[in-house]
């Protein structure tokens, strides 16, 4: 089946499309088994018989493929059955008995290649014909069509009747809406503030300090690191207002794309006080309370931040290029162009935010920087009080009378700290704009819209991702990706095998939040497990443990980072007004360059208890070398001054 994979999904599918549907035969009405959405071949899953009356009831189910019995369970309803498994995949028959009633329904067992279908589709559409929308379309189309049992009518329209209407309502919608109208919030605050000259007076402002290109990233590089309390409101902030700058300076959009992307999230999941800490160490809590460990995850979360190797080389990375201003790959072809030619984006981009062209500033009005720092710094300041006020009110609520500012920030709601403070700028830019008579209300209004409008093509990629994020939570693609590196695990190999998973599943579902959720609850169980059986010394064993809860969030950031179906990579690109496959081409080869260091020099050590603190020294060391020996200096290829 390995070597024959997609043979073996070409032959299913017209199998399928020819053969006559089977309908379930039953005696009452409805088929009483509740089974998963996609079952994938070779991999457990769990399903339930309902009766009628809600009463514990014996009942008795088979699988059968070909008139062979695959799979035989009995039990009461009240027992979830757990652990089936399907080895070939094919159309199964179910036939559940139970009293003088019996049931029959026909299932398909997916061959396991078609998990990791819908993502790579969508990438390599995505990298081949710079259309984003469509390609992830496609990828979606195309899970819905195996979840759909290969209708392919009826998968089309369960795009957009269930992905799309369920990422906006399902479990996690709440999320992804609050995420949403932050995005488009900002956006009209910024199209206030950029009417009324608020953008033009901090470009005025720092273009007398930041005068070379260097300069420049340089200053967007300090902004990315100073707002490190939530990577959204670090990428939306930074992105909009360092970019009429590094556009006067012409560093190319791809650039200063990098640059946001490559700060926000690597120092928001590090720093202490984020909107990241609750979640994780929510994970790491929730992993040593299954396995009966009294130990304190936050201390824990702590500790292995110093493995944290690639989010703490990125930013070290991030600042050796903007300092050095020397490049390789798509870079520095994208920095050539914008230093020669003044092209910001290349020919065939499609900027992901319009904002430059929906907002124009009357230049005959006085240009006050203010006017743009101080909403911003209303979003910034407003975020971290939401994030201490809803922290507060759930300990409060929870019945806890006594916590510290830790406690605040580790039960808070970040998606409503972020509505909050971005209602209150956008409030605030008005009150500016008003006040200073630099806008009638009528003008200000359609300011604020024409920045909104400028960020829905990027939220309706954002929905896309989402969406196709779901197609790999019902094809159980992260279970598929486990499944299938399992068997190399030794103990000083956890932290790399763990690090390679979590960008595998990050990279083909576009969420590092998703991925720490999936492998937490596996990889701490596992990495004790495998230590006490092989009886790893106590030194090492800690040194593991630490360095593979940190290879969790690195890898989950590493995935994201290179993922053009990341939600976060997205914003990146949209609040850069960059081309989103042109960020995603231009950022990958560094993104790659910073994980082959730290797997080769911080990963694979610390799984034999090689000091952290000398592994990012040597890391360090290696990328600045790196940078001098592939990277092109500013000065060779460019004539700007």
């Amino acid at each position: 089946m390995k070597s024959h994979g997609h043979l073996g999904v070409l032959i299913l599918v017209i199998s399928v499309l020819l053969s006559p549907p089977l309908r379930a035969e039953t005696f009452t009405s409805g088929t009483p088994i509740s089974t998963p959405k996609a079952i994938i071949a070779g991999l457990s899953f769990e399903c339930e018989f309902i009766s009628a009356d809600g009463r514990p009831t014996p009942f008795s189910i088979e699988f059968s493929k070909s008139g062979r019995s695959v799979y035989s369970h009995s039990g009461v309803s009240t027992e979830p059955i757990t652990g089936v498994v399907l080895p070939e995949p094919g159309r199964h028959l179910i036939e559940v008995s139970s009293g003088e009633h019996t049931w029959k329904q026909t299932v398909i067992a997916l061959p396991g290649i078609t998990t990791i279908m819908p993502p790579i589709l969508a990438i390599l559409m995505a990298l081949l014909f710079r259309q984003v929308v469509v390609a992830l379309f496609a990828g979606i189309w195309l899970g819905a069509f195996f979840v759909n049992d290969f209708n392919i009518v009826r998968s089309f329209f369960y795009v957009v009747d269930h992905y799309v209407v369920d990422s906006l309502a399902g479990g996690s919608g709440r999320d992804h809406v609050s995420i949403a109208i932050f995005t488009l919030l900002l956006g009209g605050m910024v199209g206030v503030f950029s009417s009324i000259g608020g953008t033009q007076g901090i470009v005025n402002g720092i273009s007398k300090i930041a005068t070379t290109p260097r300069r420049g990233q340089l200053a967007t590089w300090l902004m990315g690191i100073a707002i490190f309390f939530d990577d959204y409101t670090n990428t939306l902030i930074v992105g909009n207002t360092m970019r009429p700058i590094t556009d006067r300076l012409k560093v190319s959009r791809e650039k200063l794309s990098y640059i946001v992307d490559s700060t926000a999230a690597p120092v928001a999941c590090i720093a202490v006080i984020t909107s990241w800490i609750g979640f994780e160490i929510s994970l790491i809590k929730d992993a040593f309370i299954s396995l009966g460990i009294d130990r304190n995850p936050f201390t824990t979360f702590v500790a292995s931040i110093q493995y944290s190797f690639y989010p703490i080389v990125t930013l070290v990375f991030g600042l050796l290029i903007a300092a050095s201003t020397r490049d390789f790959g798509p870079m520095l072809t994208a920095e050539k162009r914008a230093r020669k030619t003044g092209n910001l984006l290349s020919r065939k981009a499609v900027p992901l935010s319009s904002i430059d062209t929906e907002i124009r500033f009357d230049s005959s009005k006085s240009a006050r920087w203010f006017n743009a720092v101080i909403p911003v710094a209303v979003v910034v300041l407003g975020t971290f009080v939401g994030l201490v006020l809803t922290g507060r009110g759930a300990l409060v609520e929870s019945g806890v009378t006594e916590y510290g500012l830790m406690d605040t920030i580790r039960e808070s709601n970040s998606f409503v700290a972020l509505l909050w403070s971005s209602l209150s700028g956008c409030v605030v830019a008005f009150a500016l704009g008003i006040v200073q008579r630099l806008g009638t209300l009528t003008e200000l209004v359609n300011a604020w819209a024409g920045g909104v409008r400028s960020m829905v093509f990027a939220i309706i990629i954002l929905v896309l991702a989402w969406c196709i994020g779901s197609v790999c939570t019902d094809l159980r693609t992260p279970d598929y990706l486990v499944a299938k590196v399992s068997g190399l695990i030794t103990p000083g190999l956890l932290p790399t095998i763990i690090f390679i998973i979590a960008a595998a599943i990050s990279f083909s579902t576009g969420t590092s939040w998703g991925t720490m959720t999936i492998l937490t609850p596996i990889s701490i169980p596992l990495v004790v497990k495998i230590a006490e059986i092989n009886a790893v010394a106590p030194g090492t064993q800690e040194a593991i443990l630490l360095s593979s809860i940190a290879a969790i969030l690195a890898g989950s950031v590493f995935g994201d980072h290179c993922s053009p179906i990341s939600d976060t990579t997205i914003m990146s690109s949209m609040a850069s007004a960059a081309d989103h496959i042109d960020h995603v081409r231009t950022q990958l080869p560094y993104a790659a360059s910073v994980a082959f260091v730290v797997v080769l020099v911080g990963y694979l050590p610390s799984g034999f208890n090689f000091p952290s603190w000398l592994s990012i020294i040597i890391s360090a060391v290696a990328i600045a070398v790196l940078i001098m020996l592939v990277g092109k200096p500013e000065r060779k290829y460019t004539e700007f001054k």
